[in-house]
């Protein structure tokens, strides 16, 4: 932060002599900026509810001396901008969960997008039982696997909430990547990850893997 104020004033003090790629950096440094904050908000919310004893997925002997999950550090490349290919004739399907249970799923669409230096794809779903409710009308399902999983990140795999967009891109951050719940409390029924969405590349982004000391 001290950087971009001392590059700020250099900036009035050469003003005379105007320069557009001046301005651009100012503006590229500002998006930057809020896009990491945006991603400690997202942490922070994130912390806040596995610390409400109304909505933590820790059970009590866990979630007493909880103080925060173990995140990487927030990465804008690991924000990306993906082509956004619909899937309107998919027929719903029921995906595998940690249970005997099944969630019904359809494919919505399909992201395409580069990561890492390399051309990937993911499948992303939605869930026709949770369209009813107002506040998931627009809500998309990312679950992925990545090759961080059983080291730094969860075997199993982690998830992304997205929602529906206007036109034909989606941003994803994987900043937002975050554990199902059954890594937390095997009460929950959690859906497996397809095999389709493995990404052959390390995403050190969002939740790492949740170690019970």
């Amino acid at each position: 932060m001290k950087h971009w104020f001392l590059f700020v004033g250099i900036l009035v003090v050469g003003s005379c002599k105007s320069d557009k790629k001046y301005h651009t950096s100012v503006r590229e440094t500002q998006s930057k900026s809020e896009k990491i904050l945006a991603i400690l908000n997202f942490q922070n919310e994130l912390n806040a509810t596995f610390r409400n004893p109304e909505t933590s997925p820790l059970p009590d002997r866990f979630r007493k001396d909880f103080e925060e999950l173990d995140f990487f550090d927030p990465d804008t490349t690991y924000i990306v901008e993906a082509r956004f290919e619909r899937t309107p004739d998919a027929i719903p399907f029921l995906m595998p969960t940690t249970t005997n249970e099944k969630t019904e799923e359809v494919l919505y669409g399909i992201a395409h997008f580069e990561l890492n230096g390399t051309q990937h794809q993911l499948e992303i779903y939605q869930t026709p039982g949770l369209l009813s409710q107002e506040k998931y009308k627009d809500y998309l399902f990312l679950p992925f696997l990545d090759e961080t999983n059983g080291n730094e990140t969860y075997g199993g795999g982690r998830y992304i909430d997205l929602t529906i967009p206007e036109g034909n891109t989606l941003t994803i951050d994987f900043n937002r990547a975050y554990n199902p719940y059954c890594v937390y409390n095997k009460k929950y029924s959690c859906p497996l990850v397809p095999r389709q969405n493995y990404l052959r590349t390390n995403v050190r982004a969002g939740v790492k893997d949740f170690i019970k000391d």
